[in-house]
């Protein structure tokens, strides 16, 4: 740039400078436009004398307009109202009658109604036929008429649980209790069961039980299945992503084009060039062609996912209402057979033993041990006795079962069956599921009885083996109940010691390990100490404790738990 270019700039500059300054100054001195309204009054416009609050108004100016739907003068005072001059309006009455074809819901519930307002006005007056207690007859006024309808009147709650009232003359009299129930009476449960009420309670009460466990359950798998298609979503977007992956886009190009450059190297003819550069463009083809549809399935797929998130939500408060409302129903039926558990013994003159609980024949052994002086058994006969096949007569029935008792079982089922041979098949079934699921839950929680003479169970003592068997479950190594391990896996000697560890004891007071061999027959002596479990548990054998212990298993034994009052004391009968 030259000094006369620059020179030229500067004086631009100036007198640009100069023009905005001077431009500024004129419109700061501009005054501004005044803010004002204009008023023209034009001559006579206004009255003579003002009205103010204190002037007087007429009434009439504040009243309804003349002729519209608030003006009654031409209705409740015709002597007053003046006559309508000529083509004004004239008032017309119109006739209204009931409509032919009434509405059946409308005339339902005015019959409904009616019905139930007769018993109200029948009194202790008006039975004893004291017209003068009756609220109509006092009153001197007469009964209205019936309204008319064409739907019949429905039976009510209050008709079919009240006697019959017969309107007379005189007043009302009682009818006959007996009469012909109507269509939607229900026949009444026989008088002779003291529990019918308690036991309505219970199929009510379980039937909505059932109905909000099944809908809680639909829920729940709604919200399963909407979760794995959310997951499935997800993972279908994540495998798209990773092919639009920019780094591995770029790796799978130069891939191709070193491809290319070592197959053009090795030539020898421009055909094999043309044919190397030919298959890297299709190479680079299908990279892109791949890409472009990997975005799409990405985009769609993230699209589909994102819509389900507020399906889950609402899902996952559904099945939460849904869950607490089942159990809700689960408790109050199974207070329901509780009370109906109560009302059968005290009917049949067993009451209820709650302050006498079971007492497992292991605490009854304890207690001997520890007071020999008590005339006990001696400590030989007694480690000797503690076999599961022994049964002692004086037992509760239920340990004897515990125990496989053939005997004590065919008792039980011959008073609850009688002899009917179907009847007896089935409540077999019914406490031999019983047997099985409390032995099930004992093994559950590692109560079980170990052999004395065993070389690996008996340095330890009871609640210490139990431990390590409690131990070797939770590395997945349970007892099946027959001697074995559940689904053959049989634990290693690293698995053992661990087991002995989390037990709290020292693996190095073990002075010889059991063989392979040894190991797999682990559990071959050892039983479930069903009673001890029962008695611990569930002492007093009433409802509530038995659905506590069993937990799920309590589901499939709904027979049972609905005569338990007959089958409890049966289970803890000791002849």
């Amino acid at each position: 740039m030259t000094a006369s270019e620059f020179a030229f700039l500067a004086l631009g500059l100036v007198l640009g400078v100069a023009t905005g300054a001077a431009i500024i100054e004129v419109l700061r001195s501009r005054p501004p436009a005044p803010r004002e309204v204009r008023l023209t009054i034009a001559p006579s416009s206004l009255s003579s004398r003002a009205s103010t609050l204190a002037s007087t108004v007429p009434l009439a100016a504040f009243g309804p307009a003349r002729g519209g739907p608030g003006d009654r003068r031409l209705t409740d005072r015709d002597a007053e109202a003046p006559r309508p001059a000529f083509g004004a309006r004239r008032p017309v009455a119109i006739t209204i009658e009931p409509d032919p074809d009434p509405d059946p819901m409308f005339a339902a519930l005015r019959s409904r109604s009616r019905t139930e307002a007769v018993p109200v006005a029948v009194t202790a007056g008006a039975l004893a036929g004291n017209d003068s207690l009756h609220p109509t007859a006092a009153a001197g006024v007469p009964e209205p008429p019936p309204w008319p309808s064409t739907a019949e009147p429905r039976a009510t709650e209050a008709d079919i649980a009240a006697p019959d009232v017969v309107a007379t003359d005189s007043g009302a009299t009682l009818g006959s209790a007996a009469a012909t129930p109507g269509p939607s009476s229900t026949t009444p449960r026989p008088a002779t069961d003291p529990c019918a009420q308690e036991r309505q309670a219970v199929e009510e009460r379980c039937a909505v039980a059932d109905r909000l466990t099944a809908q809680a359950e639909a829920v729940a798998t709604n919200l399963r299945d909407a979760q794995r298609a959310y997951d499935e979503h997800l993972t279908r977007a994540s495998r798209a992503a990773a092919i639009t992956d920019p780094r591995a886009l770029r790796a799978a190009k130069e891939a191709a084009h070193l491809e290319f450059r070592t197959a053009r190297a090795a030539a020898r003819s421009r055909e094999v060039v043309e044919t190397a550069a030919r298959a890297w463009l299709q190479e680079i083809n299908r990279i892109n062609n791949e890409t472009r549809e990997a975005t799409l399935t990405q985009r769609r797929e993230q699209e589909a996912a994102n819509g389900l998130v507020t399906v889950i939500e609402r899902l996952t408060v559904e099945a939460d209402a849904a869950r607490i409302a089942a159990e809700s129903a689960q408790q109050a039926c199974l207070a329901a057979r509780e009370a109906v558990a109560t009302c059968e013994e005290a009917a049949a003159g067993s009451p209820v033993r709650a302050s006498a609980p079971l007492t497992s024949p292991e605490a009854t052994r304890q207690r001997q041990l520890d007071r020999p002086e008590a005339g006990g058994p001696e400590p030989d006969l007694i480690m000797a006795g503690t076999g599961a096949g022994t049964s002692g007569p004086g037992e509760p029935a239920i340990f004897r079962l515990l125990r496989g008792d053939r005997a004590v079982l065919r008792r039980v089922v011959a008073r609850l069956a009688g002899d009917d041979a179907d009847e007896q098949r089935r409540w077999q079934h019914r406490l031999t599921d019983l047997v099985d699921a409390i032995l099930a839950r004992a093994i559950e929680v590692s109560s079980l009885d170990f052999p004395i003479d065993h070389p690996f169970w008996g340095p330890f003592t009871r609640p210490q083996a139990r431990e390590i068997a409690s131990a070797l479950g939770s590395l997945g190594y349970r007892f099946d109940g027959l001697g074995g391990f559940v689904d053959g896996r049989i634990p290693s000697q690293r698995d053992l010691s661990l087991a002995v560890g989390y037990a709290g004891l020292d693996p190095m007071r073990i002075r010889r390990w059991p063989t392979e061999t040894e190991r797999a027959e682990l559990f071959r002596d050892v039983t479930a100490a069903g009673d001890e479990y029962l008695a611990a548990t569930a002492g007093s054998l009433t409802l509530g404790e038995m659905v506590s212990m069993l937990g799920r298993r309590a589901d499939g034994l709904t027979e049972l738990w609905n005569a338990w009052g007959q089958i409890r004391p049966l289970l803890l009968a000791s002849d």
